[in-house]
């Protein structure tokens, strides 16, 4: 059962994503943490996957910054996490509206990580043109060669934030500035 929040969808679907940025977007870690640093407002929810209840703790304001950037067309929002056999639960629970997914349930049955497939995914958003924005708290490499490759020219911002706070606001104010230019 859900204490979740619905945000205010209002303006319906996003306005300009055919140039916007893909956000591979992870949820463990990312949006379900501990100590989300988003003020006291938090929520706890759960959220059904493989026959078992998950606990999930995330802040409203957070999800509340990610609808405002997709309602005003600056990115497309794809699910890019374990969760995506299961959008639908975390998507009800967090009340946002049907998203893509990168990963499909035949990729994710055929791994036990699945950090390889989600760096695919990046390399195949950049691979067809478009400017990737990827936050994930393990998958998104850390200042490496495969980094760099990954953000030469500009072309895509990593996040990787820490798996108990997951995304601050100061990433989001990242996100949408790197959407705007």
């Amino acid at each position: 059962m859900s204490t979740g929040h619905r945000p205010n969808l209002a303006g319906g679907a996003p306005r300009r994503t055919a140039r916007a940025p893909v956000w591979l977007l992870d949820v463990d870690g990312v949006l379900n943490t501990r100590r989300p640093l988003w003020g006291s407002d938090l929520f706890r929810g759960t959220a059904r996957a493989g026959n078992i209840d998950w606990p999930i703790r995330w802040a409203p304001a957070l999800i509340e910054r990610i609808v405002r950037l997709r309602a005003l067309g600056l990115v497309e929002v794809r699910w890019c996490s374990t969760w995506c056999t299961d959008a639908d639960e975390i998507e009800n629970l967090f009340g946002l509206p049907p998203l893509r997914c990168a990963l499909s349930a035949d990729q994710l049955s055929t791994v036990e990580s699945t950090d390889d497939l989600k760096r695919a995914a990046a390399r195949q958003v950049l691979a067809s043109g478009r400017r990737l924005v990827w936050t994930d708290d393990t998958a998104v490499p850390m200042p490496t060669l495969a980094r760099a490759r990954l953000s030469a020219g500009g072309r895509a911002l990593l996040i990787r934030p820490h798996p108990r706070r997951g995304l601050r606001p100061r990433d989001l104010a990242l996100i949408e500035a790197f959407a705007r230019t």
